[in-house]
């Protein structure tokens, strides 16, 4: 399918000449009433897929209620939510925005004023990881430090210093008087579903321990059951001191958070940080709903024995098309296929299947489907895979033989 530009709307994204009007579970329904196996989630947002009838019923009773009121004045419904989140994880604080991106800006202003506030000013730095991904922001862009995101927008931001992928020796020796954090995705999402070695991590945390470093993890696309874990950090066994997430938090509303310890949120007082539809009211209903299904007694559960079979039967597929895919990556319900050919080619012929799927780094096709995807519709997403696989595997036996001949 071509790409098309619509007529107002900057265009900043190569969008697809295909439109959805409703939602089912794993399911989307084009407006041409054809239906798509989404394994998207919309990148990783619609945790529960489309149309989850407990969201619905809490976005509905909130609406009717209250939607805004302003970070003014007290909000229950987000010091509830807060109160969820830190139970659940290892922080003591969280700040509610609007995107991840915003989350990730919190992250790094919370690592700064930090080492102010411990008498360390001249701390600022932050090391960062090739690859990275942190935002569209000129900090979080600058974070990431991919020179096609940065180009033509003047001078990046100071202040990060980019080292190869779970390089311990090169992250040593960029470390010095002026650092101040690490900051590093448990899984690169958009850097390719490349997942970071436990013992990598660990040996990170062991850095900021000895330096006075905050560990700041991006659990934009990892965080809130992608992986199985509610966090990713939760499966490593590396508690972060400030981690930042949003994508899947509130099911599909725009939502972001950075949840933090006590002490790496000492410098924040009143008057450091706001967001004026931060945690308002309707976003926490959604968020409250999110919740009350990922945190059941046996959903994240299920999440990881469905992921076993995702993985046991793309792996099948793998071995069968050596031509099509050349790797397969991820934890959880968040996989990567790098692929032989161009990334696009796969992804164009899945949605030919009615399959939606999405493009990240390193040459890699991103499986995302909703955590209430059932084994069947596992099963059905790997149908279609095996037929996209299987043209473009015959299309590739007869290049190679027409150009033999």
């Amino acid at each position: 399918m071509t790409s098309v530009r619509t007529s107002h709307l900057l265009p900043t994204y190569a969008r697809v000449d295909l439109a959805f009007e409703r939602g089912e579970g794993a399911w989307l329904i084009a407006t041409d009433g054809e239906r798509y196996l989404d394994f998207t989630s919309g990148v990783a947002v619609n945790a529960l897929g489309h149309a989850h009838p407990h969201l619905i019923k809490a976005i509905t009773a909130q609406a009717s209620k209250l939607w805004h009121v302003s970070n003014l004045y007290r909000i229950p419904e987000s010091e509830r939510v807060a109160e969820r989140l830190c139970a659940a994880s290892f922080a003591d604080l969280v700040f509610f925005g609007n995107s991840g991106a915003e989350a990730m800006e919190l992250a790094i202003k919370m690592a700064r004023k930090y080492q102010s506030a411990s008498g360390r000013g001249e701390r600022y730095r932050m090391i960062t990881f090739d690859g990275a991904f942190h935002g569209r922001t000129l900090a979080t862009l600058a974070a990431g430090g991919q020179k096609k995101y940065l180009e033509g927008f003047g001078p990046v931001v100071e202040g990060f210093d980019q080292v190869a992928f779970a390089d311990l020796e090169a992250t040593k020796r960029v470390l010095g008087p002026e650092t101040a954090a690490i900051i590093i995705e448990p899984i690169m999402g958009e850097g390719g579903v490349r997942v970071v070695p436990n013992e990598f991590l660990r040996a990170l945390r062991r850095l900021c321990d000895e330096h006075g470093l905050l560990l700041i993890f991006d659990e934009v696309q990892t965080g809130v059951g992608r992986t199985g874990e509610l966090f990713a950090y939760q499966r490593c066994g590396v508690t972060p001191d400030i981690m930042a997430l949003a994508k899947a938090l509130a099911g599909g509303f725009p939502l972001g958070a950075c949840l933090a310890t006590a002490e790496a949120a000492k410098g924040m007082t009143t008057g450091t940080h706001g967001s004026t539809f931060g945690g308002n009211p309707l976003a926490m209903a959604a968020a409250g709903a999110l919740l009350d299904v990922v945190l059941a007694d046996g959903f994240l559960e299920r999440v990881r024995k469905v992921s076993i079979v995702l993985k046991q039967k793309l792996a099948e597929i793998k071995d069968r098309y050596p031509t099509v895919i050349a790797e397969l990556r991820g934890e959880g319900l968040l996989v990567g296929l790098r692929a032989v050919g161009p990334s696009g080619e796969l992804v164009d012929e899945l949605r030919a299947e009615k399959m939606i799927t999405v493009a990240a780094g390193d040459n890699v096709v991103r499986l995302l489907p909703p955590l209430i995807v059932s084994e069947e519709e596992i099963a059905e997403g790997v149908r279609r895979l095996d037929r996209a696989c299987a043209r473009l595997a015959k299309a590739r036996e007869r290049e190679k033989v027409g150009a033999a001949g």
